[in-house]
């Protein structure tokens, strides 16, 4: 991946626009993004209780993330994305959820729990 990022810069986020990669966030404040990210096109980023994306994080096209949620009842809290992970597209991150460093989320998984460093989770299952 580091060929890849070798340019990369932080990009330009604007409170309900898309970036130039067609990703968005709401609530722009509290969105703490690390070197060498790469977000997928038609992402959405709530970010009003705070996310965290560490390092060479990579997320799927099409995946929420949540840090305020309405879905199973009121949830907040701070989510979590320590570095090197890996979130497939079409993903659904629920508030409070730390996902571990190195982990992998399959494409299509709901994540409600912590996900520990370096595992593997999902598909088509709420984790």
């Amino acid at each position: 991946m580091s060929k890849r990022f070798k340019n990369w810069q932080y990009p330009e986020i604007r409170e309900g626009k898309d970036t130039k990669w067609g990703w968005r966030v709401s609530h722009v404040d509290g969105l703490k993004l690390g070197k060498d990210t790469d977000i997928g096109y038609g992402c959405y980023i709530q970010a009003e209780k705070g996310v965290e994306i560490g390092d060479r994080v990579q997320v799927g096209a099409h995946t929420a993330i949540y840090s305020v949620s309405t879905i199973q009842g009121r949830r907040e809290g701070k989510v979590i994305i320590e570095q090197d992970a890996e979130i497939g597209a079409h993903c659904l991150i629920l508030p409070g959820v730390t996902i571990g460093k190195g982990a992998f989320v399959r494409v299509f998984t709901t994540v409600k729990h912590d996900v520990p460093a370096g595992k593997t989770v999902g598909p088509f299952r709420v984790w």
